[in-house]
């Protein structure tokens, strides 16, 4: 007969047996333990005073007598040659469940220290000499799985908190897992976010690391995905609904509230955190998502599951990964959307910078689409305006997007100025360079003055008009002005004017010659004799 491993409950078996008058033959049949060993329980029995017969024991009652009289018994270490593997690693087995769950220890100590105990040897130590550290196990909800291929789940979960060695200070972290349901196997991308930029970053690094596309993504209805949960009619993100047109991809957001609609990436949450991330320390987020991938592939994919009793990696390998839909051929480009109103400045605030868009547009509010280069505005599908994208803390104004009476100003510059007036003539760039000399921004609405004459009068007779207004040494925009009211822009300058500081501060003849030296001049009243 072979030998096999006694506890306290077996030898408990044998002496009810005995105590029952049974015969030693007849309790090793129906055990089948070996007589040598029945006489050796029951040498212990006889030995404390009992015998066959009344009164009997209860099982309970054998069994704190055994525990008493054969301690090794009722303790396995002292049993089993697999407890005292074990035992060496009790330090580090009760530290280790502190953070993580009994699988995940045995897991570590198997592939860090060497471990050569099976996880069910593993979990009986656990429940006899650490069952207040023994985490137990989560009720799950099982569902029928979809066909290869069809469908993955996907989940942001927080993952717990994290020393940056950069910043010096702790940061929280998450986990985006996408979990293929019907091989199970995973993907984990770690961000410090929850935005949109983050979510749509992780499918873009879980579709390249799957090398396909499942037909159908089961999502929470987080608000980087869904901007309004609905159980009939959710409403997709548009950076979202990009994503998924450009994968081909469907997107099927689960009820609020309720994870039993994607259980399958629920339930790895907790094994995430507890596996990869719980007692680690990491450098750098590039560090931790390269080590995330590592462990999918490594860990969670070699480990038996306990649904489809197959490592996931295998069985994705062999029946998902062909049933995926190809990759693109074109890379997604990120894209983000937000909104923002038109204010009466005619600009929208998106982030820290402003952009301005066209003035009929004030008071509405528009979809905002950014990319890495542009930022594009929509009223419902139509573009309204698209500018390139600028620094936080700047401004993008297009001075068209204003009313041509309210941007003149802003818009011809004076270094418009300076390029208009050479177009007109050398005595309109003279006059205008004179006036900007002095003071460019207190002068420059007369630079604008004197070009827009151009409209009315032409060109011409702008530049014959500020060479009189140089003539004379008054370039002015009323000057200018009256000269061509007055159309004596081609009249000689009198002799007066040359050379003589009274002409220079007569006004350039803005009444005309005629009334220059005219008779009826006003005289002051002389009141001094009363």
């Amino acid at each position: 007969m072979g030998r096999r491993s006694f506890a306290v409950h077996d030898v408990t078996e044998v002496l009810i047996h005995w105590q029952a008058g049974r015969p030693l033959r007849e309790i090793a049949r129906s055990l089948g333990v070996d007589r040598n060993t029945i006489r050796k329980y029951i040498a212990l029995a006889a030995s404390l005073g009992y015998q066959p017969g009344e009164p009997r024991l209860s099982a309970r009652e054998w069994a704190a007598v055994v525990a008493e009289h054969a301690p090794s018994l009722a303790d396995p270490a002292q049993r089993s040659v697999v407890f005292t593997e074990i035992r060496g690693y009790h330090e580090d087995i009760a530290a280790g469940l502190k953070t993580n769950t009994v699988t995940t220890v045995w897991q570590r100590l198997r592939d860090e220290r060497g471990l050569r105990a099976s996880l069910r040897s593993f979990r009986r130590y656990v429940a006899h000499y650490l069952p207040e550290q023994a985490k137990s196990a989560q009720p799950t909800v099982l569902r029928d799985d979809p066909p290869p291929g069809q469908e993955a789940q996907i989940d942001f979960g927080y993952l717990g908190l994290w020393h940056d060695p950069e910043l010096g200070k702790a940061r929280k972290l998450w986990a985006f897992s996408m979990v293929l349901s019907y091989s199970r196997h995973m993907f984990i991308y770690v961000v410090t976010r929850l935005d949109q930029q983050a979510w749509l970053r992780t499918h873009v690094a879980a579709f390249a690391f799957l090398g396909g596309v499942p037909q159908l993504l089961v999502i929470d209805n987080l608000s980087s995905g869904v901007l309004r949960p609905d159980r009939y009619d959710p409403q997709i993100n548009r950076g979202y609904a990009e994503l998924a047109a450009h994968y081909g991809v469907l997107v099927d957001p689960c009820r609020a509230g309720s994870p039993k609609d994607k259980p399958r990436v629920e339930r790895p949450m907790s094994y995430i955190r507890d596996s990869f991330f719980a007692g680690r320390s990491f450098d750098s987020l590039d560090e931790i998502n390269r080590a995330g991938a590592t462990w999918c592939l490594s860990v969670a994919g070699e480990r038996i599951h306990g649904t489809t009793r197959q490592r996931p990696l295998d069985l994705f390998l062999r029946e998902e990964a062909p049933a995926l839909r190809p990759l693109p051929a074109q890379p997604f480009e990120i894209v983000t959307w937000t909104q923002g109103k038109v204010a009466r400045d005619c600009h929208v605030q998106v982030g820290h910078v402003l952009y301005s868009v066209p003035y009929r547009y004030i008071g509405q509010t528009l979809a905002v689409r950014l990319s890495e280069s542009t930022a594009e505005f929509y009223l419902d599908q139509e573009l309204v305006k698209t500018h390139l994208r600028s620094p936080d803390g700047r401004r993008q104004t297009d001075w068209n997007d204003y009313p041509p009476e309210k941007a003149r100003f802003f818009q011809r510059n004076p270094d418009w100025c300076r390029a208009q007036a050479e177009l007109l003539g050398p005595a309109v760039s003279q006059v205008v360079a004179a006036l900007l000399a002095q003071h460019a921004l207190h002068h420059l609405r007369q630079c604008q003055g004197i070009i827009s004459l151009a409209e009315k009068y032409g060109a011409g007779r702008v530049n014959a008009a500020c060479e009189l207004a140089l003539a004379y040494g008054d370039p002015a925009y009323q000057t200018v002005r009256n000269i061509l009211r007055q159309a004596l822009e081609g009249q000689d300058p009198l002799p007066l004017a040359t050379g003589s500081p009274t002409a220079a501060a007569a006004g350039a003849y803005l009444h005309g010659p005629d009334q220059l030296f005219a008779a009826d001049i006003p005289q002051k009243e002389d009141h001094s004799n009363g």
